[in-house]
């Protein structure tokens, strides 16, 4: 079976049951949004983490599907083929 591994930030880690990366199965045509249904599923912190009320992308979450940013692609209808690396980046306020 293929699948697409994403990659996950340290702060969202505990969230995921500290791992740093999760595999997830790519048995169908997906999207960026579809992928971030699956790895929410049973999760519903790290969805709040990831995306607003309305379903989009937190501002301060960058996510890359093949090293290319979803907001200069096509944000969450972005495809993912099996394969893919998927990076969650989370934005950390600091000075």
């Amino acid at each position: 079976m293929d699948s697409v591994s994403v990659l996950i930030p340290t702060l969202l880690r505990p969230l995921v049951e500290g791992r740093s990366e999760v595999v997830l199965p790519a048995d169908a045509p997906m999207t960026v949004g579809g992928l971030l249904d699956r790895l929410s599923e049973g999760r519903p912190l790290l969805e709040r983490r990831i995306r607003d009320e309305t379903g989009a992308l937190r501002r301060y979450v960058n996510i890359y599907v093949g090293g290319e940013d979803v907001r200069r692609l096509e944000l969450l209808d972005t495809p993912v083929e099996p394969g893919d690396t998927v990076m969650v980046i989370q934005s950390v306020a600091g000075g």
